[in-house]
């Protein structure tokens, strides 16, 4: 079992990471990453909080690595992917996951990137700016994820899930 969730983690991050080259949304710093919030959900849903946060992160760590993200996708990505694993584990109800990682990614993400931005980063922007565009981007990718997990068998995947 631990092997089946190590190879899909490692098909979401890969996934995460050569998706990110061509799919994104400049807004000022930060870039905003739809198919990060798909592959959250997905992940929430399929292998469990933990494994979400560790993909969330490594996602992030090696679009960083390879000049393709920017600091602000670590708030962004692991809190949502976090909630909406949370969320998930203790409701089983897809719509809570995807809720989950909108509220962790939009709204928390969003308040969290601010310091990153102006003491890590060095830009000057107001404490809500990010608010809006994270919520534009995981919206979209959330509601991916939500239509992806209705089509696929879930019966089987959730199974993953079970010890997680």
């Amino acid at each position: 079992m631990k092997t089946k969730k190590i190879t899909i983690s490692s098909m979401l991050i890969a996934i995460g990471v050569i998706v990110g080259n061509i799919i994104f949304i400049p807004v000022g710093v930060s870039k905003c990453f739809p198919v990060q919030h798909t592959i959250n959900v997905l992940a929430a849903v399929i292998l469990g909080p933990g494994y979400a946060v560790a993909i969330a992160f490594c996602i992030s760590l090696l679009r960083n690595i390879l000049g393709t993200g920017s600091l602000l996708a670590f708030p962004g990505s692991m809190i949502g992917a976090l909630l909406a694993g949370i969320l998930y584990k203790k409701t089983k109800n897809n719509l809570l996951a995807v809720a989950g990682e909108i509220f962790g990614t939009g709204i928390l993400g969003g308040l969290l990137a601010f310091p990153v931005a102006n003491f890590i980063m060095g830009k000057k922007i107001g404490a809500l700016f990010f608010i809006t565009p994270f919520l534009i981007s995981t919206i979209g990718g959330s509601l991916i994820a939500f239509f992806i997990l209705r089509v696929l068998d879930l019966k089987k995947l959730t199974n993953l899930n079970k010890e997680a």
